[in-house]
């Protein structure tokens, strides 16, 4: 129970949990100097994407979505920062969704729609210790975290009707990994150090090998 309370920190630093997991979170952070070290990392690095270059602007709902949120988010109850820092850590990621369209800032512009309802997904990008790989193909990266849980962070068109977008890892041998819209997509395979991810476009449901020429490509 307590190593599942430790992958909370991320999901706690932008307001993602809910009321029971922060509640528990909470009791959790007044004896874990660990957790409290990784909110404040969070912190920082969300506040710091402020100052990123400028690039694409997210969708309003989204940063109308994320204010609402910081305004009505209750009083913190742990002795830590002030929790109107955290209600400045949303802000933040508010204004880091108009970043260039490669990691943090796909990140963000995907947040309200996926992220939220995939704290595996959170988990991984905002871990300091995941590694971000350049991919070939497309805009965006693959974030893998120590575990070998992968994200692959990618902002490709919408494919055409009948068709998916489907990934694959190869290490070597070649395994589906699912079918997914192009956008931000959690591998539900481990990605080993040098394993290769690929992204082919298929026919709606899916294949179990690919046949088309992969669009997208990183090395782990």
């Amino acid at each position: 129970m307590a190593e599942d309370l430790h992958t909370l920190s991320a999901p706690y630093a932008l307001d993602a949990l809910t009321p029971e997991e922060r509640e528990r979170f909470e009791e959790h952070l007044e004896s874990c100097e660990r957790c409290r070290a990784d909110i404040a990392g969070l912190s920082d690095a969300a506040a710091a994407l402020a100052f990123a270059v400028e690039g694409p602007a997210p969708p309003a709902s989204l940063r109308a979505a994320i204010l609402d949120t910081a305004r009505a988010e209750r009083p913190n109850v742990v002795p830590l920062r002030p929790r109107r820092m955290f209600g400045a850590v949303a802000a933040a990621v508010a204004v880091a969704a108009s970043a260039a369209a490669v990691g943090f800032g796909i990140w963000a512009a995907s947040l309200h729609h996926s992220l939220a309802r995939d704290k595996a997904a959170l988990g991984v990008l905002a871990n300091p210790a995941s590694r971000h790989v350049p991919v070939r193909g497309a805009h965006g990266e693959l974030v893998v975290a120590p575990s070998g849980t992968a994200v692959l962070n990618v902002d490709l068109p919408s494919p055409p009707k009948g068709k998916t977008y489907e990934a694959w890892v190869a290490n070597p041998s070649v395994h589906r990994a699912g079918e997914f819209d192009g956008r931000t997509f959690t591998l539900p395979l481990r990605v080993a150090r040098g394993a290769r991810v690929m992204v082919t476009i298929e026919r709606a449901g899916g294949v179990d090998a690919p046949t088309s020429k992969p669009l997208v490509i990183a090395r782990a």
